[in-house]
C-alpha cells in the first residue's frame, strides 16, 4: 500500500473521530500555561538594572543566570519527554507548572548570587517537562485535520509569555523586582489547581498507559533505528543554530549597520518579529491542515516551501543599505520560517510510535536547544574576528536550504500511520 492510500485511510476515517470530546478545551488551558511558561523564563532579562543594583554582579554573571536555565533545559528535555510517555501527560504538565511557579516565587526571595543561579537552574529542570508533554497531549486529543493549527496556536501562547516579559521590567522598576516574581509564582500555582479539575489525559491513551510500559532505552532505539527521525534532529538543530543567531544578534546588527541607538534597534529586532511569527504559526498550521486533506505530504512541505521563502528573506534582508527593505525581508523570514515550529509535532507523529512521541521531541528539543546556544555563541567569535554580521546572516540564508532538503526528505512511516488511523 502506497503512503497517499495509507494516510487516505486516517483522512476517511477521521471523519467519524478526527478529535475527542473536550479536545479545544484542552488547547485553550494549555494556551495559559505556555505563556507563563515563558513569561516566567525571560522575565528576568527586562530587569537587569533592578537586580544588579540589589545584587551586585558582573555582566558574564548575568548571562550565566540565562544560559545555565537553557543547558539545563536542554539537557533534561528527554528525559522530560518520557515522563509524559511513561505516566499521565497531564499530571506531569500540571506539576511541571506547580514546581516551576514555586521556583518563580522562591526566586524573589533570593538575596546572592549563588541563589539566584540556583533557581534558575530548578527552573530549567522543571519547565523542560512541559513542553513534550503539551504538544504530545495536544496531538492525543486532536487526531488529523487540525494538528498543525492547534500545534501553531500553542506556541503561539508561548511568544506570548515572551512578548509579554517587559511587564517583569515594568513592575520592577515601579515597585521591586521581587514582588514581578511573587507575582508571576502566585499567579502560576493558582492555575496549576484550576489545571487538576479540567486538564485531563485522552481517555483512549489514559487506558493504554495502564496496559503499556514505556521504557527509555527502548524509545532511543526506536526512535534512532529511524532515518526519518535522524533527519528531522539534524534539521532541527541546523534550525536552531539559524534561529538563534537572528534572534541573538539582529538588535546588534541594526544598530551597527544602520547606525541605530540602542532603543530603536531593539524595537525593529522584537516588535515586528513577534507579530510576524504568530501571524506565520498560525497560517502555517491552516494552510497544512487544509493542504493535507489532498497531500499527505503536506506539513512536511508546507514547512519546506516557507523556508525556501525564508532564506532568500534573510540574504536580501543582509545585503541591503535600506532599513524598511531589511525590516521587510526579516519579516518575511519570520512569517515564513515559523511554519517550522506548527508543523513540527504533527510531523513527528507520522515518524515516531504514538508511545514515544513526547521522549522523541524532547531529544529534539535537546539538539536545537545546544546548537542554538552554540550558534550564538559563534556569531560572536565571528564578531570578534571582524566579519561583518551581514555574512554571518547570508550563511544562515543557506542553511536555511539545506534545513529544507533534510526536511524534504523525511518520510511519513506508513505503519505508524495507518496504526493511528485504526485507533480513530
Amino acid at each position: 500500500m502506497s503512503i497517499t492510500s495509507t494516510i487516505h485511510i486516517e483522512s476517511k476515517a477521521s471523519v467519524k473521530k478526527d478529535m475527542l470530546p473536550g479536545s479545544w478545551l484542552v488547547v485553550a488551558l494549555l494556551f495559559f500555561v505556555g505563556t507563563l511558561n515563558y513569561l516566567d523564563r525571560s522575565t528576568i532579562t527586562t530587569m537587569r538594572e533592578s537586580i544588579v543594583a540589589a545584587i551586585p554582579m558582573s555582566d558574564a554573571q548575568f548571562g550565566l543566570l540565562t544560559s545555565v536555565f537553557l543547558w539545563v533545559y536542554g539537557l533534561l528535555s528527554p528525559f522530560a519527554g518520557f515522563l509524559a510517555d511513561r505516566f499521565s501527560r497531564s499530571r506531569v504538565i500540571i506539576l511541571s507548572l506547580l514546581v516551576w511557579s514555586v521556583v518563580t516565587l522562591l526566586t524573589g526571595f533570593s538575596s546572592t548570587f549563588g541563589e539566584l543561579l540556583t533557581t534558575r537552574a530548578l527552573m530549567g529542570i522543571s519547565e523542560a517537562c512541559y513542553i513534550p508533554a503539551a504538544l504530545a497531549l495536544i496531538m492525543d486529543y486532536h487526531r488529523g485535520s487540525t494538528r498543525s493549527l492547534v500545534s501553531g496556536i500553542n506556541i503561539v501562547g508561548m511568544m506570548a509569555g515572551s512578548s509579554l516579559g517587559f511587564i517583569g521590567g515594568w513592575i520592577a522598576e515601579k515597585h521591586s523586582w521581587n514582588i514581578a516574581f511573587h507575582i508571576f509564582g502566585v499567579a502560576g500555582i493558582i492555575y496549576s489547581i484550576i489545571l487538576i479539575l479540567f486538564l485531563k489525559d485522552a481517555p483512549e491513551k489514559a487506558e493504554m498507559k495502564v496496559k503499556v510500559k514505556v521504557n527509555f532505552l527502548d524509545a532511543i532505539h526506536d526512535l534512532f533505528s529511524k532515518m526519518s527521525y535522524i533527519l528531522m534532529l539534524i534539521f532541527w538543530g541546523l534550525l536552531g543554530v539559524v534561529g538563534w543567531i537572528i534572534m541573538g544578534w539582529l538588535p546588534t546588527y541594526y544598530q551597527a549597520h544602520f547606525n541605530l541607538s540602542q532603543a530603536a534597534a531593539g524595537l525593529y529586532a522584537t516588535g515586528y518579529f513577534y507579530p510576524a511569527a504568530i501571524v506565520g504559526l498560525l497560517l502555517g498550521g491552516f494552510l497544512a491542515d487544509r493542504w493535507s486533506k489532498h497531500n499527505p505530504r503536506a506539513r512536511i512541505l508546507v514547512p519546506v516551501i516557507g523556508l525556501l521563502i525564508a532564506a532568500p528573506g534573510i540574504f536580501f534582508a543582509s545585503n541591503t543599505n535600506i532599513l524598511s527593505l531589511a525590516i521587510l525581508f526579516f519579516i518575511v523570514y519570520c512569517l515564513t520560517r515559523t511554519f517550522s515550529d506548527a508543523n513540527m509535532m504533527p510531523i513527528l507523529c507520522m515518524v515516531a510510535d504514538s508511545r514515544y512521541r513526547a521522549t522523541g521531541y524532547g531529544i529534539l528539543n535537546l539538539f536545537a536547544t545546544i546548537a542554538g546556544g552554540i550558534g550564538v555563541y559563534a556569531g560572536g567569535v565571528l564578531r570578534d574576528s571582524q566579519i561583518n554580521l551581514s555574512h554571518t546572516f547570508k550563511v544562515a540564508s543557506f542553511l536555511l536550504i539545506l534545513c529544507a532538503v533534510l526536511l524534504y526528505l523525511v518520510k511519513p512511516d506508513q505503519k505508524i500511520i495507518k496504526a493511528e488511523a485504526n485507533e480513530i
